[in-house]
């Protein structure tokens, strides 16, 4: 795996040059979930003021959905939901929506990427903001899932004695979510 393509400007590329970038990229993707989950690890112990760090937020996320019921995907996404917040701390959700888009549905990756909006609703108000924002999507297919996201599993997700399982059980399912991309630029 350490063929080098060749050129120095893309439009001088060429067949064996993308082969060599191909088994490259096959090769770097499957790290994909070890990636993510040193990430997620970054979060440990940054609290931002909140009760508990942002780590603990998402593996309490993850776990109240799993207890729900939700389904595997569901849970990676409640998993990563704030995976953003130490890059984008003014727009996180488009961090992990653009990790997950890939490899979730569309009704999951719309939650992930409206739920802070979703999430104001019980906060907004504190800021001078409009707590009923998320009104503006009022009827769409995803909002009743959204909304339900953030009431059910996010919102009460700071509870420093809540149960919160440890990522080792979240990471076969990330794995798998991440397997296959369903949507990628890079597919044929």
């Amino acid at each position: 795996m350490n063929q080098r393509a060749t050129f120095t400007t893309m439009q001088d590329s060429t067949a064996d040059d993308w082969n060599a970038i191909s088994a490259e990229f096959s090769a770097f993707t499957k790290g994909l979930p070890d990636r993510v989950m040193a990430h997620l690890q970054l979060l440990e112990g940054d609290f931002g003021g909140f009760p508990v760090d942002r780590y603990t937020h998402s593996r309490q996320t993850a776990t109240r959905a799993l207890r729900g019921g939700e389904d595997e995907e569901y849970v990676v996404c409640a998993l990563l939901h704030d995976i953003g917040d130490t890059l984008a701390s003014n727009n996180h959700p488009d961090i992990a929506a653009a990790i997950l888009k890939p490899f979730v549905s569309e009704a999951n990756l719309w939650m992930v990427e409206h739920h802070g909006i979703f999430q104001g609703y019980y906060f907004f108000h504190h800021l001078g903001l409009d707590r009923n924002m998320r009104e503006r999507f009022l009827g769409h297919p995803f909002y009743e899932q959204t909304a339900k996201f953030c009431a059910l599993y996010d919102s009460p997700a700071f509870d420093a004695h809540a149960e919160t399982l440890p990522l080792e059980v979240f990471e076969p399912m990330l794995r798998r979510v991440m397997a296959a991309p369903r949507r990628s630029i890079y597919s044929r």
